[in-house]
């Protein structure tokens, strides 16, 4: 009777061992059965704008009860498309990306698209839009063009230089907004440009490479606040104080500056918080089985002298 007992016993924790072993393997495979696992992939977090975005989207889905895993690739493409591949291995119930690259991305897309992975991108379209359940943007043409409206109000003359990040279609959108408005008159002249990236870093360095080259600048237009303050520490270093700068993005560290600092034209004011709260909006009601937008396009505004009095300098929109 005991040897019955006993081998019935073992036949049982036997069993109870197997149906671990099979959850704990499920579990693995398949992590997203009770709670909802995101992940999500920025440019890069050396950027408070995506810091901004990460914790709106972040506090949406802890608040929901679900997890987000946010990766860094640094600004190298070929490290986001690897962790895009990462997520759809690690079955999440859908990507939020930012894109480096608009184009190359697209093979990580493709095989989002296959996995049945819904993708929200955030604050830079991507080529294949098709690929992608929502896209979440500023209005980034309608930044440059402010910007150079605005320009074209203080000088009836200026010679330009661009601070640029090519690649990324938020970015071009912004630069071809301001040469769009600009176009045709003689009067406003790009006199050189370069690759930035949006990086402060980048954009110190380019800019004193560009005074080497042009003695006289009256205007830079850059496509973001950090490539603007790098722009200006560099052109401070170098004594030329009679340029002036624009930025888009709407920081409190450039809007502290407006009004208080010549050089400061202005800064486009995006809202990072409304995007991140619209990433995880979209996200949720496409899990629920509506119809959601393709695009959703914020409207931004330029921030100068003469309305900076009704924004918060210390924080983001």
């Amino acid at each position: 009777m005991v040897k019955n007992n006993l081998k019935s016993l073992i036949v049982i924790l036997g069993i109870i061992g197997a149906l671990m072993i099979g959850i704990i393997y499920y579990h693995y495979q398949y992590p997203n059965t009770q709670n909802r696992i995101f992940g999500v992939t920025y440019m890069t977090m050396n950027n408070p704008f995506y810091e901004v975005i990460n914790n709106e989207l972040l506090k949406a889905i802890e608040d929901n009860g679900d997890q987000l895993l946010v990766r860094d690739p640094a600004l190298d493409v070929d490290k986001q498309i690897e962790q895009i591949y990462s997520f759809i291995d690690y079955h999440v119930d859908g990507i939020f990306i930012n894109p480096i690259d608009s184009e190359k991305i697209t093979p990580a897309l493709e095989a989002a698209h296959q996995a049945g992975i819904p993708v929200i991108v955030v604050d830079a379209p991507v080529k294949n839009e098709e690929l992608v359940n929502c896209t979440i943007v500023s209005d980034n043409y309608d930044a440059g063009v402010q910007c150079a409206n605005d320009m074209m109000k203080r000088f009836d003359s200026a010679r330009i230089v661009l601070l640029k990040h090519t690649n990324v279609k938020s970015a071009k959108d912004r630069i071809d907004g301001f040469l769009d408005t600009i176009d045709g008159l003689s009067q406003y002249q790009v006199v050189d440009e370069g690759e930035c990236e949006g990086q402060v870093e980048l954009a110190m360095p380019l800019m004193e490479d560009i005074l080497q080259r042009q003695s006289n600048i009256d205007v830079v237009m850059a496509l973001n606040d950090p490539s603007a303050l790098g722009a200006l520490a560099a052109l401070e270093a170098h004594h030329q104080e009679n340029t002036v700068v624009y930025g888009v993005d709407g920081t409190p560290d450039m809007k502290t500056l407006i009004g208080d600092h010549a050089m400061i034209a202005g800064t486009v004011a995006q809202s990072p918080i409304s995007i991140g709260n619209l990433a995880a909006e979209k996200m949720y009601e496409y899990l629920a089985g509506k119809d959601i937008e393709n695009e959703v396009v914020i409207p931004v505004q330029l921030i100068n002298e003469d309305n900076i009095e009704i924004y918060d300098e210390t924080g983001w929109q």
